[in-house]
């Protein structure tokens, strides 16, 4: 019997992630453009399939198409398709991405990095909802909801000519901003527990456990990679065989090199400054429940608007 992984929410806790969870659920079940913003590895993509999946087009196709990957005439060509003959080894029709998604939802990412001739007619298709293949004089019409995404600062980018004034303002209806990982730093155990069971379904094993030495490492990295890093490093310990429990050692050494801002003690001193032992007995605690500041307190036997405050003081 083939298993299957049910399909997840998006996952996060933090004020920044439910205020995108409910952006997510209001915008769902209507047509409207949606510009997902954020870094790289932030889950822009993920983000765009949960809009898809819980909306009113969910019976119809996603379909994604990364902007930045493709030659300007060949992404031409795979978004809106073309005819027999329009080029040099265009040997058959084709639909493009954009009738492939009719009724569905496409979503292009790295919207950006596409040419500005090519930006103009894509304004086109989302203002007129008709697509023209290259090389015809005949154009058909698409119901597709859009969902466009940029690593970019988009208004940074419309100063510098790279993004068109008028797409952007057309795919700017609803906006949702991705924070980086260092800034949700109390989803890292939620993350870790998604991917410790992801990987251990696919690799057929029983789940890892993270050392408290690595949960502490896991929550002191700055995650330059995000999400998408954080993931990479729990197949790594699956890829690895790390054993049970994933221990600093199986960690890449980008991690366990990183000062990660960690408060340094003397050389000379045997033990941690106190500052740095407060600072890692938070962190553990947190940790140990799963991002609740109210647990965590109780963990430290202190009120939870103290633990609040030592929070922001160690700039946790």
């Amino acid at each position: 019997m083939v298993r299957s992984v049910p399909r997840r929410p998006l996952i996060g806790k933090t004020p920044e992630m439910l205020e995108i969870q409910r952006l997510i659920s209001a915008v769902a079940h209507n047509r409207s453009t949606v510009l997902i913003t954020g870094e790289s590895g932030t889950g822009k993509e993920l983000v765009a399939r949960e809009i898809h999946a819980i909306g009113d087009r969910t019976r119809g196709p996603f379909v994604a198409v990364n902007c930045g990957s493709v030659s300007k005439t060949l992404l031409e060509s795979e978004l809106f398709g073309h005819v027999k003959g329009a080029f040099t080894g265009a040997l058959y029709d084709t639909l493009g991405f954009f009738r492939a998604a009719d009724g569905g939802t496409i979503f292009l990412d790295e919207v950006v990095e596409m040419e500005g001739d090519l930006q103009s007619k894509l304004l086109r298709v989302l203002q007129e909802r008709e697509v023209r293949p290259v090389g015809s004089s005949e154009t058909f019409p698409v119901d597709v909801r859009v969902v466009a995404a940029t690593n970019r600062d988009v208004d940074r980018a419309v100063k510098e000519g790279l993004l068109r004034e008028d797409l952007y303002y057309r795919v700017n209806v609803v906006t949702v901003k991705l924070p980086p990982l260092r800034q949700r730093k109390a989803d890292i155990p939620r993350l870790v527990e998604h991917f410790v069971e992801k990987y251990a379904f696919e690799y057929g094993v029983s789940a890892k456990k993270l050392h408290p030495a690595t949960t502490y490492l896991f929550l002191q990295y700055p995650w330059p990679g995000n999400v998408r890093e954080l993931e990479n490093v729990i197949e790594r310990a699956y890829a690895l065989d790390a054993g049970d429990v994933i221990l600093p050692e199986h960690l890449p050494s980008t991690m366990t090199e990183a000062e990660a801002g960690i408060e340094q003690r003397p050389e000379s001193s045997p033990v941690p400054t106190l500052a740095e032992a407060e600072r890692q007995a938070i962190i553990q605690a947190l940790a140990a429940a799963n991002g609740n500041k109210s647990k965590a307190a109780h963990y430290l036997r202190i009120h939870r608007n103290r633990l609040t405050r030592m929070m922001d003081r160690y700039d946790i």
